[in-house]
């Protein structure tokens, strides 16, 4: 397996350190908290076991596998947050529940281990259910359900995104297990669908963060020339060139992980010298140890949260790192979705629909 390498950025070396630094802090029990005393939610868990997995960490990755399978609810869901303890908060998010289906097929991908996939399948297999039962007429998923069933009133773009990659990996899954679940098909077309049209009322205004601007593009809803029109409508609000991503577009804020992310999404639509330029302005936020800071506030080069290195941050580098260089088996799940199933054009279904109502 070839290690992520991206020369005169990143050495093969400098992220195997890197990922190193995420295993240093995983728990004997397999969580992986942001930081050494913090919580952990199951979205950046995945997350981390990824980065792990792509350095060759493989044995900490599948611990945190397990420590999903451990820690899933009945519903198949998890909750939001976890400390070392226990539960931090006990509400289901959608997107946290739907990210195992990210990991297990990166996981395959990476490793072609044909018991870990039969393993995680009924794992992914009720997550997934949990999360389509949150998804309305429309097609978008409401954010979470309270931990007494009760459902959230409405949906994130962001997390619906998400959710549409992450769904597009569970019908991967399935029909590699032979369990082809043409329901989940369908749910992504229509998943798809509201995330690439954003009608009104489908998800809560959060304009200000750059997630809502560049994850429809980092999912695939919208792809190709669309794609580089969408994210060139709105770069000169959300990156400060030679310093990062803003998190969000009114704080001259730059995070590593956004700026990975974002650098994903671009590779993906064909920008491929943009994603290279963005992913080199996260060295300023790269330490000695490999350890990789949360962000720095510009243009005072102030740490926030105040020398703060997470996790997710050095997991979002290592992966963003492995799309950008093609270097591993699974390096394409972000930005080559030919290894992923074709989602359903239920643009005809919409119209016909809008049609007979007329």
């Amino acid at each position: 397996m070839s290690l992520p390498e991206l020369p005169g950025l990143l050495t093969a070396d400098d992220l195997v350190l890197t990922a190193g630094t995420i295993a240093e802090w995983q728990l004997p029990n397999g969580m992986i908290p942001w930081f050494p005393g913090g919580h952990a939610d199951p979205w950046n868990h995945v997350e981390a076991a990824m980065a792990m997995a792509v350095a060759g960490h493989l044995d900490e990755a599948e611990a945190a596998y397990r420590w999903l399978v451990e820690n899933q609810h009945p519903s198949g869901a998890w909750h939001q947050y976890y400390l070392a303890d226990g539960i931090e908060d006990p509400k289901f998010d959608g997107n946290v529940t739907a990210y195992v289906a990210t990991g297990v097929w990166h996981h395959w991908l990476l490793t072609g281990d044909r018991g870990f996939l039969e393993s995680m399948w009924s794992v992914v297999e009720r997550a997934i259910d949990f999360v389509l039962d949150l998804q309305t007429p429309r097609g978008e998923i409401l954010w979470a359900r309270h931990e007494d069933g009760t459902p959230w009133s409405f949906a994130l773009l962001t997390g619906s995104a998400s959710i549409c990659h992450s769904l597009r990996c569970a019908v991967a899954v399935a029909e590699e297990m032979g369990r082809e679940r043409p329901d989940w098909e369908l749910s992504l077309g229509h998943l798809a669908h509201v995330v690439r049209t954003r009608p009104e009322g489908a998800f809560a205004p959060k304009d200000r963060w750059a997630m809502d601007w560049y994850y429809p593009v980092l999912s695939g809803a919208i792809c190709g020339a669309d794609a580089r029109r969408h994210l060139a409508e709105r770069r000169h609000e959300f990156v400060m060139d030679g310093r990062g991503v803003r998190c969000v577009s009114d704080k001259d804020w730059a995070t590593a992980a956004e700026t990975s992310e974002c650098a994903i999404a671009y590779q993906l639509a064909g920008e491929h010298q943009i994603a290279m330029d963005l992913l080199a302005t996260t060295t300023p936020m790269r330490r000695d140890d490999g350890r990789y800071l949360t962000g720095i506030v510009y243009p005072d080069l102030v740490t926030f949260p105040d020398n703060e290195c997470s996790t997710y941050t050095a997991a979002a580098v290592v992966l963003a790192s492995d799309a950008l260089s093609g270097s591993s088996p699974a390096s394409g799940i972000f930005v080559d979705h030919s290894t992923l199933p074709d989602v359903i054009d239920i643009e005809p279904l919409v119209h016909e629909a809008d049609q007979s109502v007329q």
